[in-house]
């Protein structure tokens, strides 16, 4: 069982991962499909290619288990998996569940968050909850197949959406640990611009997801960096939805940070919805673009329409302070 929960108990990052399926459909590949140019699919969203095939389970457990390798932490060590997706293999059971059979997972919780493009940080959050309530150590996987629920032949969608998955391990620490701040909202009187029906395909309407996502992203970014006490000053590394460039750039100039300080992977992955924030932050960590005592903000928006955000102060050496173990240790 988990520890008992401490006064002051926080979570760091120690280890992450990312999974891309083989198949790549460039926009030259969507010419033959559709009304639509590679240029103009450039300077519209800033994607070149997306990634498609794959299942979620299987993608996410890529992730997870590059994740959980890089942290050393083993199957028998993990409390709880969540995984954000809005693109579950099947109704029923949650697809986390086929995760934690494939990555041995042994004794933990395991359940799907659908926050749509939000979900893995609302994920990331909700993993600090638990952390605070004892648990040791949380895998958080954002992941998402879209290709299935995508019309291809669609000019207003099927040149934004692609397949993949990113994941993180959360461990526990004495202390307030990573985290500073964090927002997560939700407008569902706006619910109807962006939605799939049960066995149907995306629909969205766009110009209506723009104006809604470059406030809420916005806003969500204040109320987190409010809830940290800092400014956008202060932020080093900006890990936003990988939803449109336009969308990106938009929202970083609401907020006054400059576009050269966001990890953008969408120009290779496309939107890949709940994958988007933990690709987008692998790439980042993998490329050195964070460092000691840096602060991170997270920021999504998504279908619902859901919202979400959260500061964390990065440490790059927390696997040598984090001596968590697993709560299951005797």
């Amino acid at each position: 069982m988990p520890a008992t929960p401490t006064t002051a108990r926080g979570a760091v990052i120690t280890g992450w991962g990312a999974a891309l399926p083989d198949e790549v459909v460039t926009n030259v590949d969507l010419e033959s499909k559709m009304d639509t140019e590679d240029q103009w699919i450039r300077d519209r969203t800033g994607i070149v290619q997306r990634h498609v095939g794959g299942t979620t389970a299987g993608l996410s457990a890529e992730a997870g288990r590059a994740a959980l390798d890089m942290a050393g932490v083993g199957p028998a060590d993990v409390d709880a998996l969540i995984l954000a997706t809005t693109t579950p293999d099947r109704a029923v059971p949650a697809t986390a569940s086929t995760v934690q059979h494939e990555l041995g997972l042994t004794s933990c919780g395991a359940f799907d968050v659908n926050a749509a493009c939000s979900g893995w940080v609302y994920g990331l959050v909700n993993a600090h909850g638990l952390i605070a309530m004892g648990a040791r150590t949380v895998l958080v996987i954002g992941t998402d197949t879209l290709d299935r629920i995508t019309d291809y032949t669609d000019r207003g969608t099927g040149i934004l959406f692609g397949n993949g998955s990113g994941a993180a391990v959360l461990e526990a620490v004495d202390g307030p640990g990573q985290l500073l701040g964090w927002d997560l909202d939700s407008l569902g009187e706006a619910e109807s611009a962006l939605y799939a029906e049960h066995g149907g395909v995306l629909q969205m309407e766009g110009r209506e997801v723009f104006r809604r996502a470059v406030r809420l992203m916005a806003d969500s970014a204040t109320h987190a960096m409010n809830s940290a006490g800092v400014t956008a000053d202060d932020i080093a590394l900006v890990v936003p939805h990988q939803a449109n460039i336009r969308i990106i750039s938009a929202s970083l100039e609401r907020l006054d940070i400059p576009l050269e300080k966001a990890s953008i992977v969408l120009d290779r992955t496309g939107n890949t919805s709940a994958a988007s924030v933990p690709l987008a932050l692998a790439d980042a960590l993998d490329a050195g673009r964070a460092s000691d005592g840096d602060l991170i903000l997270f920021v999504g928006f998504g279908a619902g329409m859901s919202a979400a955000s959260a500061v964390i102060r990065w440490s790059p050496d927390a696997q040598e302070y984090t001596g968590a173990g697993g709560a299951n240790d005797d």
